[in-house]
């Protein structure tokens, strides 16, 4: 494993904990929770809200998650978004691959974290938060491991989140940060290469996982009248 750090340090990364926590945290996982704006995107929207999104970052996503039901005994791992905004793209890729849930507009991203943690039966230190900016950091105070997207722009943000403890992890990339921080979490967890190997020649078992996936329903919440419910798309 520790090779494997070194292979992310060598192209930028930081290890903001002790390798030996990261790993441990990494094995306790089994949901994975990212932020929209700045992480699956550079930050810039379209006018009507919507921005894009990259295709690299959704196979590394879905590696992730391949990875994750052959280690747990084909347990399908919690995926899911949380967004400030409504932002169409971001519903578009959740729904397109099956993602759990999408968060939008709930300002208040710890309380949407309380409503996930509670409505899909999972402990914080369950859930893995891939994040990059200010609203995010009540959420990255509770999840268990919290791995940020790290900007030359912002220093000042980048110590201030160093200092107070609220990141394991900081990116190599700003860009395509969630492919670099899906195959960290999938070389932590110990099988990479099987998940590859599998998924590049369409094994049996990618075929049954790739069903089972396609099963899931993407659930919709945001905040309404002071409390959490879910909408339709």
């Amino acid at each position: 494993m520790h090779s494997i750090l070194s292979l992310f340090i060598a192209n930028g990364g930081e290890v903001l904990t002790s390798p030996e926590i990261l790993i441990q945290k990494a094995s306790k996982i089994r949901a994975y929770l990212f932020d929209w704006d700045g992480v699956f995107t550079d930050g810039s929207k379209f006018p009507d809200g919507s921005s894009s999104f990259s295709e690299l970052d959704s196979m590394g996503v879905n590696l992730l998650r391949f990875g994750h039901w052959l280690r747990h005994a084909q347990e399908y791992a919690f995926v899911g978004i949380m967004t400030g905004e409504k932002n169409p793209s971001s519903i578009t890729l959740a729904q397109r691959e099956h993602f759990d849930a999408v968060y939008f507009r709930i300002k208040n991203k710890g309380e949407a974290l309380q409503h996930l943690l509670q409505t899909y039966n999972l402990k914080p230190e369950e859930v893995a938060f891939v994040f990059d900016d200010v609203l995010d950091l009540s959420v990255a105070a509770v999840a268990g491991l919290r791995l940020m997207v790290k900007r030359n722009t912002a220093p000042l943000f980048a110590n201030y989140v160093k200092n107070k403890n609220l990141a394991d992890y900081a990116s190599a990339n700003d860009m395509h940060s969630v492919r670099e921080m899906s195959e960290l979490l999938l070389g932590l967890q110990g099988n990479f290469e099987e998940a590859v190997a599998k998924r590049s020649q369409f094994s049996e078992e990618y075929a049954t996982y790739f069903d089972g996936r396609n099963q899931r329903v993407t659930t919709l919440y945001t905040k309404e009248n002071n409390q959490i419910v879910t909408i339709s798309a």
